[in-house]
């Protein structure tokens, strides 16, 4: 296994993505970027609110040289580049944020409202702590730049997936559905949903067509096994219209509660290993039928040889009796006439 390490700014950083060229660049420039992005105009800010589809955290302070931008300084440092922190010093800029001096909302991927950090003002380890508490969002998106870190971090072994192409109408508006969903059950710590875009992944596409049995031309949600690819995908109909908010939830808590579980898939597999092997014990009793009907054939066939060969003795010695009493009458008959 190849580990990227990357030195920057007394930080260590591990690289735990795809391992392709224009993602790695593309991270670095990341790397390079200030910790912490400022806010200065409305602009900016309309650039803040589009940045839905990762952890973000925003803070108003008075001024660079504050010490309390200081601590939210150092703490964008020990996430930097994986999760994104913005600061304003503008009162104009805060108020539409709703933000007061010192205040920091963190704000969960695809949710609408933000979360105060409780505790205003914070030290560096505060705000640390707080992350690390809610670091796994209800729904986050799979990026090429972090794509293993968040696969391995499942809940109970297991994840729930979902494939919609967002610049496709009908994945689309899966995913609208499945924001919805999310926002509903913001507060369920058990729930962690991984969207995926397959245009951002083609050349997984097919790996994971053959691995999941799917069709990702279509939207797609399952639970997924993530030791041995076991899975479990929602029925949809392409025909038909999106499940609805309500079905879609259904069927979360269905998997939540063990009703759905992709290690049943397992169980289908060892009946089906099953069949297989009656039927081919099957095969080797007929196989052994064969044989034995083929062996009795053959003795039937030597014992009729035999009896032919047998017959065929008899026959040539009863010849040869006859020369020889033939023989014998001749004999008998020259010294007959040898006596007269």
């Amino acid at each position: 296994m190849l580990y990227i390490y990357i030195f920057a700014d007394n930080e260590i950083i591990e690289y735990d993505g795809e391992l392709a060229a224009d993602t790695l660049v593309e991270f670095l420039y990341d790397v390079i970027e200030d910790p912490v992005e400022i806010i200065g105009n409305d602009r900016e800010l309309k650039g803040f609110y589009n940045m839905d589809e990762v952890i973000r955290l925003v803070g108003y302070f008075k001024s660079e040289r504050s010490s309390h931008f200081t601590e939210y300084n150092d703490a964008a440092e020990e996430f930097h580049p994986f999760v994104k922190f913005y600061a304003t010093f503008d009162p104009k800029i805060a108020k539409k944020l709703k933000l007061k001096i010192n205040e920091v909302d963190f704000y969960e991927p695809f949710m609408d409202e933000p979360m105060p950090i409780p505790g205003k003002p914070y030290i560096e380890s505060e705000i640390v702590e707080f992350i690390e508490q809610h670091d796994r969002p209800t729904l986050r998106k799979l990026e090429p730049y972090s794509m293993y870190e968040i696969w391995e971090d499942d809940i109970d072994g297991e994840h729930i997936v979902a494939f919609a192409e967002e610049d496709d109408p009908d994945g689309f508006e899966f995913l609208e559905i499945l924001k919805e969903v999310a926002r509903d059950n913001t507060d369920n710590p058990n729930l962690s949903i991984i969207w995926i875009d397959p245009d951002n992944f083609p050349l997984l596409v097919p790996y994971w067509e053959k691995t999941f049995r799917i069709d990702l031309s279509s939207p797609q949600i399952g639970v997924v096994d993530v030791e041995d690819a076991d899975s479990v995908w929602m029925e949809m109909d392409d025909d038909e219209d999106m499940p609805t908010a309500d079905e879609l939830e259904k069927w979360i808590e269905d998997v939540l509660s063990g009703k759905i579980d992709p290690d049943d898939d397992d169980d289908d597999d060892e009946d089906d290993e099953d069949d297989d092997d009656d039927d081919d014990d099957d095969d080797d009793d007929d196989d052994d039928d064969d044989d034995e009907d083929d062996d009795d054939d053959d003795d039937d066939d030597d014992d009729d040889d035999d009896d032919d060969d047998d017959e065929d003795d008899d026959d040539d010695d009863d010849d040869d009796d006859d020369d020889d009493d033939d023989d014998d009458d001749d004999d008998d008959d020259d010294d007959d006439d040898d006596n007269e």
